[in-house]
């Protein structure tokens, strides 16, 4: 829509284009769907939300999250005008607090734990202050100092937010950190698997650099494990190492015409890396399989890019929806449908090209699901994966179970020197936060065991 609320001719033009087509929209059009999804606070908005907080003494909030950033102090600092101490707090748990400010599903975390979304409904907006305070601190000097150098080197496998986070912790001790990964630039799913509309101005890129200012991290991109880098030659080059490397793999809809499909994974790759969205192919008629969060996001920005009709299919009930309530309700407001307790049973197509979906709706029956008999085709030139990822290329004599590189402790492999964290290992819960955590406490691990503390 352009700001006069008015459909223009070329955009309806394009919105009308069967199959894949791009610029569906126009450029304005564009640019107003993939603005920031929560604006930041000015100071005083900012000291307005944090007159709400109680500072309640048990802080419930701070249990709730995964790297126990200390809330109530980081909000009492921000009321009190130290917005620089206030970021000092929350890097010190989490040195990717700007980004987890952006992507946290704070309202199952932080904010739902919020004393006064009990008492009042509304919580104190936990994440905005995080995101005010951090900021303010990007592009400052960087506010941690390396200890002396140990005569220690660590090989980081992997720069996502657990890889990222272990190298900063590790450098900060003092040891010399190798951080290798199989993309053209770091950042792992922070730069490439989140919603465009989440993170804006190229902020994954920025806070990876002003990360590296803490210094004594060697960045190699390019890199991947088993092409190239293998793991017994960088074992016997450092003295430990961690393996950071997400879930490469994606799983399979194991039914007829399945190649017709898109990986929503790419197709959020390929949109976050794109400088025009108007060159970027969208189906007027889209589907997405699946119910987490990159589903939504991929639903979300599919109508945003001007699908006509977008809808996400998932087999079981919203409530059984791994996506949070908050982006059920981003993704019906952006004009996505939900259909709910249907299973794809083949993609349809002719030439090549998609035509329709066909679905099975299922039930739950004693607490198992199962396929009702009763189908449903629906018309749609491009459907999108979206059914979870899957662990490939995981090092020879690692344990791997239900998917993922088994650890104890803060993340231990059970191979000497090796630690893993984040989505490829167990344990975890796919969250940007917690793979922040991970990373964090395997270098805090593997930190004692080169000081010989442990």
């Amino acid at each position: 829509m352009t700001q006069t609320g008015q459909t223009t001719a070329s955009a309806r033009n394009r919105v009308m284009t069967p199959g894949l087509a791009p610029a569906r929209l126009a450029p304005q059009d564009l640019a107003e769907g993939f603005e920031d999804l929560h604006p930041a606070f000015d100071r005083h908005e900012a000291q307005v939300a944090a007159d709400r907080c109680y500072f309640c003494h048990d802080a419930p909030c701070m249990t709730a999250c995964p790297t126990s950033i200390d809330v109530p102090l980081f909000i009492r600092q921000i009321a009190t005008g130290t917005e620089a101490s206030a970021a000092r707090t929350i890097l010190e748990a989490n040195i990717l607090g700007g980004m987890c400010a952006r992507v946290c599903p704070t309202e199952t975390l932080c904010e739902e734990a919020c004393v006064r979304m009990e008492a009042e409904g509304q919580p104190v907006e936990i994440g905005r202050l995080q995101r005010f305070a951090t900021d303010a601190v990007l592009d400052a000097p960087h506010p941690f100092t390396r200890a002396a150098p140990t005569g220690k080197s660590v090989a980081v496998i992997g720069a996502g937010p657990a890889g990222l986070a272990a190298a900063h912790r590790l450098a900060m001790h003092g040891h010399a950190v190798t951080l290798y990964d199989a993309r053209g630039k770091a950042g792992g799913l922070n730069e490439f698997g989140i919603a465009a509309y989440k993170s804006t101005d190229d902020f994954a890129a920025r806070e990876v650099d002003w990360l590296l200012g803490i210094g004594g991290i060697t960045l190699k991109t390019g890199a991947r494990l088993g092409g190239g880098l293998d793991l017994e030659t960088l074992r016997a080059a450092h003295d430990a190492v961690f393996l950071g490397i997400g879930l490469g793999g994606v799983n399979a809809l194991g039914i007829p015409g399945e190649e017709l499909a898109t990986n929503a994974v790419d197709f959020i790759a390929d949109l976050r890396q794109s400088g025009d969205l108007s060159t970027l192919p969208i189906g007027r008629n889209v589907v997405v399989i699946g119910g987490g969060m990159t589903a939504v996001d991929a639903a979300v920005q599919a109508k945003l890019l001007g699908a006509q009709s977008v809808i996400l299919a998932y087999r079981r009930g919203r409530d059984a929806m791994p996506a949070s309530e908050f982006e059920q309700s981003l993704a019906a407001a952006k004009g996505v449908q939900i259909l709910e307790y249907v299973k794809p049973t083949a993609l349809i197509g002719n030439g090549g090209r998609l035509r329709e979906v066909e679905f099975e709706y299922t039930a739950v029956e004693d607490g198992a699901l199962t396929g009702t008999g009763e189908s449903l085709i629906l018309p749609a030139d491009q459907v999108f994966s979206a059914i979870g990822q899957t662990l490939i290329g995981a090092p020879a004599g690692l344990s791997v179970a239900r998917g993922k590189i088994t650890v104890t402790g803060a993340g231990r492999t059970g191979t000497d020197g090796l630690w893993a964290g984040g989505d490829c290992a167990s344990g975890g819960d796919d969250l940007t936060v917690t793979a922040v955590a991970e990373g964090r406490d395997a270098a805090e691990d593997i930190h004692a065991f080169l000081t010989k503390e442990a």
